[in-house]
Parts: structure tokens; C-alpha cells; sequence
């Protein structure tokens, strides 16, 4: 049989590289894709070392233009596509009165229409192959976090689309799983770009900023978070499940995490929670 054809976005590092030369392992022919391509050699390095080959393309999700190209590439060079990994996502720490709708937008675009977009245009190639759709979301797509009310929205507003594309996907044989992660020792947090110039600092929100800082410092530390290399094995195996779910959390700690929100009915469990989180 011809090797299952495997598009993931967001592949320069952490669950996304990680996932490609795993996927790719596997038996998969893997295209990886990224926005800009002059941040690929810690990937090609990666696909070096394991001894496997890659398929490199540039793709934007937030362009349209971008994720039409990618498409038809795919089906002029491969003639099918059988699972799209929605990686590709951007963090993101403040909170509103501080920011501009503009910036909110920005993460909406990034982390939400860029995996409409992408699933959308991905869609044909999938039912022709019967394939499937992942996505990573976050534990932040469950429950709401101090400080990051843009980025859990867009997260959320992913739980959402997806959760109702699920059924209805089903229904022409593409089967849909979104995979919740918690924290995740990567560059994801060191890029969101926290720094002493950070509009929080000198206004009344610092005390809260402040601790929340810390607490999430600790809960990232790669002595605690969980390794991207286990992240994509929880994906790989979703990839190749007969019956894959619809949902899948990515450690114990994330299945507690996502928990609370999922007994909590009237929401007084989640802010105790992270209420907490900003006590110094």
C-alpha cells in the first residue's frame, strides 16, 4: 500500500518537529510546514539524525493564498492526503484592558481561523482518503487562565468548531480528534515575549501579573512539564488509531487540569483554582 500522505503546520520546533520526524518514523510521508523556512535547520537536523525524509514547504495559516498553494501542491505531488495536523499557534499574555482589539484579533487569526482555514481547504483531499483531522489545542481550550483571555478564546473557539465539526465529518468518513496538552517544556512560552517592557508592569494588574508570572514559570520548568516528544506520541497514536477519539488529553496532569472544568457545572471550582495562581 502507498504510505499515508501527513500535512502538519507549525513544524520548526517543539510538538511540532517532534511530531513530524515521529510521524514520519512511523511510515508516514510527512510534508512539514512552517512559516518561515530559514528556521528549519533545527528540524532538517532532526530528520537527519533519525534518519528519515521530510517534504519542507513554507505555509502560512493566517494567508489564505498561502494555504491554497499548500493544498494544491499536496495534490499535485501526492494525489492524496490522508490526516492534517493543525499544529501551528502562537501564545500570548495579557489581558484586555491593556491590549488593543487589534492584538486580539492577531491571536484569533493565528490560533483559530488559521485551523479553519487550513481544515477547510484540507477537507476534499480528506474525504477522498477517508483521512483525518487532528488538532492541538490546549488545556487552555477547557479552562479559562488568568492573563490569557485572547489566547483561551481563540483555543476555545477551536474546542468548539471542532467538536461540532466531529459528527459531521463523520458522516463522510473523516474522523476529527482534538489533542489537549498542559504544559509543554518548548519555545512556546518563551516566545510569547515577556520582558520588563511588558504593559502590565507600573499599572494596578502587576501584583496579580506578577505572581501568575511565577506559577507559570514553575509549572513550565522541563523538570515538571511534559517533553514534546511525549506529546507526539499521543498524537502518533492518534494518527493511527482504527477509532480514534474525539478528544484526548496528552499526560495525567493535563487529563486533572481539563477535569476540573468538566465536573465543574456552575464555574465556582475553576476560579478557585486559578484565582489562586495570582496570590503571591
Amino acid at each position: 500500500m502507498t504510505s499515508p500522505v501527513l500535512l502538519i503546520t507549525g513544524t520548526s520546533s517543539g510538538i511540532g518537529l517532534e511530531s513530524a520526524v515521529a510521524a514520519a518514523r512511523h511510515g508516514f510521508r510527512v510534508v512539514a510546514t512552517m512559516r518561515d523556512l530559514d528556521k528549519a535547520e533545527p528540524l532538517r537536523a532532526a530528520a537527519g539524525e533519525a534518519g528519515v525524509d521530510l517534504d519542507l514547504q513554507r505555509l502560512d495559516v493566517t494567508d489564505e493564498r498561502s494555504v491554497a498553494d499548500c493544498i494544491g501542491y499536496i495534490r499535485e505531488a501526492y494525489g492524496r492526503l490522508d490526516a492534517l495536523l493543525n499544529n501551528a499557534g502562537a501564545g500570548h499574555v495579557g489581558t484586555i484592558e491593556l491590549e488593543t482589539i487589534d492584538d486580539v484579533r492577531s491571536v484569533m487569526e493565528v490560533n483559530f481561523f488559521g485551523v479553519v482555514s487550513l481544515t477547510r481547504a484540507a477537507l476534499p483531499l480528506l474525504r477522498e482518503s477517508r483521512g483525518r483531522v487532528v488538532t492541538v489545542s490546549s488545556v487552555g481550550g477547557v479552562v479559562g487562565q488568568p492573563f490569557n483571555e485572547a489566547y483561551c478564546a481563540a483555543k476555545f473557539a477551536v474546542e468548539g468548531f471542532m467538536e461540532s465539526l466531529t459528527p459531521v465529518a463523520a458522516t463522510v468518513g473523516v474522523r476529527v480528534t482534538v489533542v489537549e496538552p498542559g504544559a509543554v517544556s518548548t519555545e512556546f512560552v518563551a516566545n510569547v515575549g515577556l520582558d520588563a517592557n511588558h504593559p502590565a508592569y507600573g499599572t494596578p494588574y502587576e501584583p496579580a501579573f506578577s505572581a501568575y508570572l511565577a506559577r507559570t514559570a514553575g509549572a513550565f520548568d522541563p523538570s515538571v512539564a511534559q517533553a514534546p516528544e511525549g506529546v507526539a506520541g499521543v498524537i502518533l497514536g492518534v494518527l493511527d488509531a482504527e477509532q480514534p477519539p474525539a478528544r484526548i488529553q496528552t499526560s495525567e496532569n493535563a487529563v486533572r487540569f481539563a477535569g476540573i472544568k468538566l465536573s465543574d457545572l456552575d464555574g465556582s471550582h475553576v476560579q478557585a483554582v486559578t484565582a489562586h495562581w495570582m496570590q503571591g
